[in-house]
């Protein structure tokens, strides 16, 4: 299978799972009292798991898919899962994971210039 269907493939699974985590953030938060950090931390690793969800569809259409969304789904790994780790268990033990996840993510948006 190539390279561009896979990354296509993840792309729409990391979109859908990006709404299920955008309507659990929506009301999930209702019913508990997280404190607006933690509510500010959700909002950001849901708004950059979309982003970065349409930037796996960009990636699968250029001439190294396979770069490009490793990258980004790393980054989206480290970034998103440490800020939406922090934000649901309040734990800041993976925020120092959160920093690279934002590089993998920028040089797999360079990836797409390839």
């Amino acid at each position: 299978m190539p390279a561009s269907v896979i990354v296509r493939r993840l792309a729409a699974l990391s979109g859908a799972s990006a709404v299920a985590a955008g309507a659990y953030g929506a009301h999930g938060f209702k019913n508990s009292d997280p404190d607006d950090y933690q509510r500010v931390l959700f909002e950001t690793a849901n708004k950059y798991h979309f982003y970065h969800s349409l930037a796996l569809l960009g990636a699968a259409h250029c001439s190294k898919p396979a770069v490009a969304g490793t990258l980004l789904m790393a980054g989206m790994g480290m970034f998103c899962g440490a800020l939406y780790h922090q934000a649901l268990t309040g734990d800041p033990g993976l925020r120092k994971v959160a920093p690279m996840g934002g590089m993998a993510m920028i040089v797999g948006w360079l990836a797409i210039v390839l």
